[in-house]
């Protein structure tokens, strides 16, 4: 039992380990696909004869559900989400990053451009967006919803058994409902702009 113990401990640890590791891999991974989603809705539920717009306080909305889903991770220190509206421009047919909000302290930028010197129409040409072997557009009149979420892990025994590294998720969709793509972001209060 002596000799055999330290070895199944080390077993047990290094299993607990990974499990650790993969289930916050899989929250990230919710964490994205799920902003993506709500911020595809933005206006959805809108009533008004007008098309509706992003706003300020959409986005806050939107940012907060992440936070909440991120409790417990310290994600603010840790972590980094980019939301991005990917669209095409009507004049150039250029895929480009109309407006763009981050959360999250980890200094990370976006790996496809920002919304203002990098944005497709200013800087290097935007493609497209996504990390695959095909790159995610934006159809004419209509965007996508594009999520980078970054996140330091720590492991649980600090990197005795894995080592810590920076996880990377990506998660996109297209907006359900008739948006009003113009004037990009509306209204006041908005608290995560991308800096």
């Amino acid at each position: 039992m002596a000799i055999v113990s330290p070895f199944l401990l080390g077993i047990a640890l290094f299993g607990s380990e990974v499990a650790y590791l993969t289930s916050i891999d899989m929250k990230m991974s919710e964490i994205a696909l799920s902003l993506a989603d709500n911020a595809s809705r933005i206006g959805q539920t809108d009533n008004s004869a007008i098309t509706p717009t992003v706003s300020e306080t959409d986005i806050n909305e939107v940012m907060r559900g992440a936070q909440e889903q991120a409790a417990g991770l310290d994600f603010e220190v840790n972590g980094r989400v980019i939301l991005s509206s990917l669209e095409r421009d009507p004049t150039t047919g250029k895929q480009y990053i109309h407006w763009q909000r981050c959360y999250g302290n980890l200094n990370r930028e976006s790996a496809y451009g920002n919304e203002t010197d990098k944005n497709g129409l200013n800087g290097p040409v935007l493609p497209g967006m996504g990390s695959g072997p095909t790159q995610i557009t934006a159809l004419a009149n209509s965007a996508v919803m594009f999520v980078e979420v970054y996140y330091t892990y720590k492991g649980l025994f600090g990197d005795v058994y894995v080592s810590n590294r920076t996880l990377e998720k990506e998660g996109a969709f297209m907006i359900r409902d008739q948006r009003n793509l113009t004037p990009g972001v509306t209204g006041n209060g908005g608290t995560y702009p991308c800096t």
